[in-house]
């Protein structure tokens, strides 16, 4: 047992860092702060705000109290964020929490939290791909272009059109979609159905990612500025389509129509719109000054995202009555059921679908470079294959861990369902914080002389609020995530005893020392 809870210290990390040579140190504050905003403003509001906002078969909807959803959500994260700042700032080197548990709270856990990470960055880029794809076909649209529905969606989407038709549906989205199975060619007897879009997306963004950094989040910088500017323009024309009466309207449940356990559920729906802060701190060893600007980026990007989500779910749910946003677009679809001038209302959602897309690729951008740095920091501690530590000669990049990360996040981006992908990144990600927050208090305790850029203020009470809400969020999420999450630890498990622990670094160095000694 004591084996399993091997420390890798603060000062190990340092040292391996300096004797292996680490990346290049390019980026500032402002572009720490841009990688946070590009992460986090993307799938989650363009695409998963309508089901909080709504409510499913096994959730209710918070309905306008969206608004407080994200706040509450904002709470959570916020504390999170201060013991990410910390840990960020004290240690510098690409891993993000998979580091920082290794140095507060042992290599077992440490290997969990990495094995979890996949989770929030690997599969939860999936749905953005799929996400991003969706509004493509939505941009494309309003020039008169259309993909084959084959080409464009997948399987399970496919055939749940079928059934729907089946059913009695007529919508055009729906006839369009179950055309993909009538008019799919065929492969052994089976319909070649892959979303085409979603794969070509993914591997672009790992060309430029291999390409180098700087020029990564140079071009994330761009999109970053182009997408808070075109959600301004949303809330801005918003404004002069507001109904109050749609916050309020006791027809239809006023302000609250499910309560708390509504504003709960929609909370822990709309963490995927928050996840992307902690992004930040996987650039942690590329940042210029690490003291000062990992806790201004992490922080920074928390806030501007908050303010911009409030304004815009206040104003979605004020054009249009929150019963009809329960769609992959609810931006659009809000804009659709809006009373007003039809030709802002139709330019307005045209400006929607790009600034989705332009939002979306960013998103891919950023945890596509997460990924591959938190591969490379196991692989360098032994509990990866070596290959994943390997940084291209000349870009200074992790390539083969981004190559490889590019290609599996495009397959099962070109097959899998958005829906089946989004729970689970939520609970692998509040999982994540609850460890990192538990590691501030432990590291205090074990290290209390260490050198801190950063502070979090009221230790052990933030850590442990943090905690606290983060496991109240997990416990808003349906039981079939548990079971899949807790499917994906066992997985990860049976990896850590067959290779990873046999091949650790830090046992084969206490093992050498312990041979030395006798």
């Amino acid at each position: 047992m004591r084996q399993l809870f091997r420390l890798k210290s603060v000062q190990d990390c340092e040292d391996d860092l300096a004797s292996r040579g680490g990346l290049r140190r390019t980026l500032n504050k402002w572009h720490l702060t841009a990688l946070g905003v590009g992460a986090t403003i993307g799938a989650g509001i363009f695409a998963t705000t309508g089901t909080a906002i709504v409510g499913d078969a096994v959730r209710p909807g918070a309905g306008p109290a969206i608004i407080l959803s994200f706040i509450l959500t904002a709470i959570a994260c916020g504390f999170a964020a201060l013991c990410y700042a910390e840990f960020a700032a004290m240690v510098p080197i690409a891993g993000s929490a998979y580091t920082y548990a290794y140095a507060s709270l042992g290599e077992f856990v440490a290997w969990i939290i990495g094995w979890d990470l996949i989770i929030e960055y690997a599969v939860g880029n999936i749905g953005v791909a799929i996400g991003w794809s969706g509004h493509f076909r939505e941009l494309i649209s309003h020039f008169g272009l259309s993909l084959p529905a084959w080409l464009a969606t997948d399987y399970r989407t496919a055939y749940d059109a079928v059934k729907a038709l089946a059913a009695g549906a007529t919508d055009p989205n729906t006839v369009y979609l179950a055309s993909a199975v009538t008019g799919a060619p065929e492969l052994f007897g089976l319909p070649v159905i892959a979303n085409l879009p979603a794969f070509v997306s993914v591997m672009l963004i790992t060309i430029l990612l291999v390409y180098g950094i700087k020029e990564s989040a140079n071009s994330n910088n761009a999109m970053v500025v182009l997408k808070i500017a075109i959600i301004l323009f949303f809330i801005a024309v918003g404004l002069t389509l507001l109904k109050p009466d749609n916050w309020t309207n006791p027809a239809t449940g006023g302000f609250a129509p499910n309560g708390i356990s509504g504003i709960g559920a929609g909370a822990a729906i709309i963490f995927f719109s928050y996840i992307g802060f902690d992004a930040v701190s996987t650039a942690a060893e590329e940042a210029e000054n690490p003291g000062k600007d990992m806790p201004f980026g992490i922080i920074m990007s928390l806030v501007i995202c908050t303010v911009l989500y409030i304004a815009l779910s206040a104003v979605m749910t004020g054009i249009a009555p929150w019963q009809s946003l329960g769609t992959a677009e609810p931006m659009i679809t809000a804009l659709a059921f809006a009373e007003g001038p039809p030709r802002l209302i139709n330019a307005s959602r045209f400006i929607i679908s790009l600034g989705a897309v332009i939002a979306m690729f960013s998103v891919l951008l950023v945890f596509q470079l997460g990924q591959p740095r938190i591969f490379m920091s196991m692989s360098r501690d032994g509990l990866l294959p070596p290959f994943l530590a390997k940084v291209h000669p000349k870009y200074k990049t992790p390539y083969i861990g981004t190559i490889l990360t590019g290609l599996f996040v495009g397959i099962f981006a070109a097959f899998a369902n958005i829906a089946e992908v989004v729970d689970l990144t939520n609970i692998g990600t509040l999982f994540a914080f609850v460890l990192v927050s538990l590691g501030v208090i432990v590291l205090r305790y074990k290290e209390p002389e260490r050198v801190r850029p950063f502070r979090v203020p009221f230790v052990p009470w933030t850590p442990m609020i943090s905690i606290v809400a983060c496991v109240y969020l997990m416990f808003k999420l349906p039981k079939v995530t548990w079971e899949r999450f807790g499917i994906w630890l066992l997985v990860g498990l049976a990896v850590y005893f067959l290779y990873s622990m046999r091949h650790s670094r830090l046992r084969i160095k206490d093992g050498q020392e312990r041979d030395a000694a006798g």
